[in-house]
């Protein structure tokens, strides 16, 4: 790689285009002082990214741009002009790939507008500043150091502190790339440990909300197991109830079917006997007073068995309302149902404030938790349980009022078949030819009697098993609210061998189990509603939602962990790769800084050490004698101590000849030549591309500056060489000289000659 060509527009003294061409080893540029040729530097510093303008010899980025002489008017009046922006192009050869970009030519280009604002270029491309850093630095050059050394900066390396001077070789030896992947890692460890911070405070903040809805999620799975118990209850109890209803209404329809048709015949027998009666040419008073008789105690029987039907309906209900009653009263019971009235709790606060002694206040507490304890409930209960105890009184006036009309429906039946058995005795005495038909009419509504009364407790267990019926419908609209499809899906369960119509106890002991069933289920029912966990479906969601979120959070962390420990080493890795390289770039720089020491003075010793810095600071110490004696004494190492700061690098020089140790000892001469001899020797470890070097001669005499072209001579074997001089044995030893004029515009041209020509020029 080396650098092709500059080329200059509008930059300080440049008004107009300015192009500088490369193609021999040294170019040296030249001319007056005052003449603009530092500027051909200052363009290279500029171009590189250098963003000191002071660096550059001005305040403002405006100072940069061509503001014309003294014949050039602001808006380029005089014949002058006056160019808006100030630009600078470096070209470079890249067919080595020295620059990490897949091209033969590099061109890159800034330019600055009055604004101040500033853009880069690479082959025409707009790119940021951070870009061509990073492009340069793996070639060992850029926008300042040691292959830059402008007028007056020849000692610069001298002058600097320690640390600057680590810095200065540190970009010298090519370590620059490191630095900046070393920056860019402590940067993203830096947003790392933040996003951290941000993840654990994502954390602490879900956490109790977390912790909620785990508490919530509890309840709803104690929920949803006794939702389990019940549904299997539920199935249990709702096969065993259909199949009594089925088994109910089987025997009740096989009881009901013989004295049915029997009746039905009996009425058919009934009605051809009156027949008989009625037409009968010796019908008598008798038998049309049998046939009222016989029409009243029908309507009687009729009566009575209306109210029968009516007083099991009432029962019924009254039955439903007596386990509505228990239902209310078993959740009253529970202590986390009870409620305290307002009144109460304001009169035992009054009394607590009445009263001083602690020990009678707990006493008071005990006493007023355990009278509420012991009664009480929830005013909603209170009143459900009111308002049924009312429709229990209202349904038990019912059948108080029924029973008497039964008792009277009753009373009438029995005076009926009195005089209707009367008077069949009566005419069973009498012989003629109309008793027989009388009889056979007595014997048919006799037993018409006994049939209505079998049917009649047949009707009332099919009134008792219609409750029973609705009953179980509701019990199903219930199971399917409260635990789902599956609790009313029984059809399939086997519960044991069905009852027979004969066994009336094991019927009995059947229904007793299930009222225990019964009971279960609404407990269950009871604490679940109790339970308060709400929509569980919901909470689940929740839950499951805030879950995740902590766990993708807890991963997130795990990651950046990970990935903060990454960082880490490799940093780590950068710093101790940074020391080695370091290291042993000094070790070599260090042999050629003595061999051009040497060169330069006839002898002597360099070298390069590294170093740490010194920092002071006052001990901590306040048990100190403060006496004049002891402050005269111990003063300086009681209020203060070193520490160690960061590496550095120090420079020793010994001369030949002079007891002279120290840079602070050396001439402007000795320091010009040490310099060189240091940056000659930084430059040969690792050769840049180019190096710049403005006015670097010219405190040197004649016999020190062949010296001076005897080692740059060497030098342009690694490195082309850009100098800016006035010393003709400088001069002589260019390929190319540039010579730099300025006009009476203030602007700057540029005018170059071959070797040759040179050469006589300088003699």
């Amino acid at each position: 790689m080396h650098l092709k060509s500059l080329e200059i527009t509008g930059f300080k003294s440049f008004a107009k285009k300015a192009a500088l061409s490369f193609n021999t080893p040294i170019t040296g540029v030249v001319g007056p002082n005052g003449s603009g040729k530092s500027n051909v530097a200052e363009a290279f510093r500029f171009v590189l990214g250098e963003q000191s303008i002071k660096s550059l010899r001005g305040k403002r980025g405006e100072d940069l741009i061509f503001n014309g002489g003294a014949g050039t008017g602001p808006g380029g009046s005089g014949g002058g002009s006056r160019p808006n922006l100030a630009g600078v192009k470096a070209v470079f050869d890249n067919s080595k790939r020295m620059l990490n970009i897949d091209f033969d030519e590099v061109v890159i280009e800034r330019v600055v507008h009055r604004d101040s604002s500033n853009e880069y270029f690479i082959n025409g491309s707009l790119v940021r500043l951070k870009d061509i850093a990073e492009l340069l630095s793996g070639a060992h050059i850029g926008a300042s150091g040691h292959h830059i050394i402008s007028q007056g900066e020849a000692d610069r390396i001298l002058n600097a502190n320690i640390r600057e001077r680590r810095e200065m070789i540190e970009d010298a030896l090519g370590l620059k790339i490191y630095q900046y992947k070393k920056a860019e890692s402590e940067r993203k460890l830096a947003k790392t440990e933040e996003n951290m911070k941000s993840v654990e405070s994502l954390r602490r903040e879900i956490a109790p909300h977390l912790k909620f809805l785990k508490k919530q999620v509890e309840k709803v799975e104690k929920v949803e197991e006794m939702r389990g118990s019940l549904k299997t209850l539920y199935r249990d109890y709702l096969s065993r109830e259909e199949a009594y209803i089925k088994y109910e209404k089987a025997r009740l329809a096989g009881e009901k079917a013989a004295p049915a048709t029997e009746l039905a015949k009996l009425d058919a027998d009934l009605t051809h006997a009156k027949t008989i009666l009625s037409q009968s040419k010796n019908a008598d008073a008798a038998s049309r007073e049998v046939i009222a008789l016989e029409q009243a105690l029908q309507t009687a029987r009729g009566e009575k068995d209306g109210v029968v039907r009516e007083l099991g309906k009432i029962e019924g209900e009254i039955s439903a309302v007596s386990r509505a009653i228990t239902k209310e009263r078993e959740k009253q019971s529970r202590d986390d149902s009870k409620t305290i009235y307002l009144r109460d709790v304001e009169a035992i606060v009054k009394r607590v404030f009445e009263i001083d002694s602690l020990d009678d206040i707990r006493k008071l507490l005990k006493e007023f938790v355990a009278t509420h304890r012991a009664g009480g409930g929830s005013a909603d209960s209170a009143s459900a349980i009111a308002d049924f105890e009312k429709d229990s009184r209202d349904l038990s006036a019912k059948k108080a009022a029924l029973e008497a009309d039964l008792k009277k429906a009753s009373e009438k039946e029995a005076s009926t078949n009195e005089e209707y058995t009367a008077l069949r005795q009566k005419i069973e005495l009498e012989k003629d030819t109309n008793r027989e038909a009388e009889k056979n009419v007595f014997k048919i509504i006799a037993r018409q009697n006994e049939l209505r009364g079998v049917l009649a407790g047949i009707k009332n267990g099919e009134d008792r098993l219609v409750l029973a019926e609705e009953s179980f419908k509701r019990d199903i609209e219930d199971a399917r609210i409260l635990v789902g499809r599956e609790a009313i899906d029984y059809e399939k369960i086997e519960f044991g061998a069905t009852v027979s119509v004969a066994d009336s106890a094991a019927v009995s002991t059947a229904r007793h189990e299930q009222e225990d069933r019964r009971r279960q289920i609404e407990k269950i029912k009871i604490r679940i509603e109790d339970s308060g966990a709400g929509n569980g479906a919901d909470v689940m969601k929740e839950y499951k939602e805030a879950e995740e979120r902590d766990v993708f959070l807890a991963r997130e962390l795990a990651d950046l962990e990970k990935s903060k420990e990454s960082l880490v080493q490799l940093i780590n890795d950068l710093v101790n790769r940074l020391d080695v390289e370091f290291k042993n770039g000094i070790s070599k720089i260090n042999a050629q800084f003595q061999n051009f020491f040497s060169l330069m003075f006839g002898g002597g010793n360099a070298s390069l050490e590294v170093v740490r810095e010194k920092k002071r600071k006052r001990r901590p110490d306040t048990d100190l004698d403060l006496s004049d004696e002891a402050m005269n004494e111990e003063a300086s190492e009681n209020m203060e101590e070193e520490e160690e700061g960061e590496e550095g690098i120090d420079i020793h020089v010994n001369l030949p000849r002079k007891k002279v140790k120290g840079l602070m000892m050396l001439s402007g001469g000795e320091r010009a030549l040490t310099s060189i001899a240091l940056l000659f020797a930084i430059s040969q470890v690792n050769p840049p591309p180019f190096i710049i070097l403005d006015e670097t001669d010219a405190a040197l005499d004649e016999a020190n500056s062949r010296k001076y072209g005897d080692m740059i001579t060497s030098l342009s074997q690694y490195s082309q060489l850009i100098l800016i001089t006035h010393n003709r044995e400088t001069m002589s030893r260019a390929g190319v000289l540039y010579g730099v004029t300025m006009g009476s515009d203030g602007a700057s041209k540029l005018l170059s000659i071959a070797f040759d020509e040179a050469v006589a020029v300088a003699k």
